[in-house]
């Protein structure tokens, strides 16, 4: 069966493809491009929670939200614009202000790799992605209370 490309895919898929492919990088010790990976995995995974919020709270259209999404421009930006003022006062805030702080950290390093060609060592590329995997499930998992991240091997292994 063909793979769907990637633009039709859902925001958790896209997620998946992202881990999937960070977690080959890893295995290559490729860790500055593990990295990018992984963030963008995090920066998907709250258009994921962004989406949701603005679909349970709002008549806004998807193509809006899309807009306010490109807007928001990058993880920090969704979650500092976007996410938090949209979920300000509700249950979740805390939880989610808390996941900022490993958003935050997963943003600074990913632009010093991209805007600054800084590189990650192994230990950095690690400490990276298990917040990126801290972040994204924990975001996620407010919705999809059984999502997990499914690493390469894991997958391979069920082949």
């Amino acid at each position: 069966m063909a793979k769907k490309p990637y633009k039709d895919r859902t925001d958790l898929k896209k997620v998946q493809s992202q881990w999937h492919k960070l977690t080959g990088l890893h295995g290559r010790e490729e860790w500055s491009a593990a990295v990018v990976r992984a963030a963008t995995a995090a920066e998907l995974a709250a258009n994921f929670a962004i989406r949701n919020e603005f679909a349970k709270q709002s008549k806004l259209s998807p193509s809006f939200v899309d807009s306010l999404l490109k807007w928001a421009n990058g993880l920090k930006g969704k979650m500092e614009h976007l996410l938090l003022p949209v979920i300000k006062g509700r249950a979740r805030f805390e939880d989610v202000t808390t996941l900022n702080k490993l958003a935050k950290s997963i943003n600074d390093t990913r632009n010093g790799i991209a805007h600054q060609g800084l590189f990650c060592d192994e230990t950095e590329a690690r400490e990276i992605i298990e917040q990126s995997r801290k972040f994204i499930e924990g975001i996620v998992q407010h919705y999809e209370p059984d999502f997990g991240l499914i690493d390469q091997q894991a997958r391979d292994s069920k082949k």
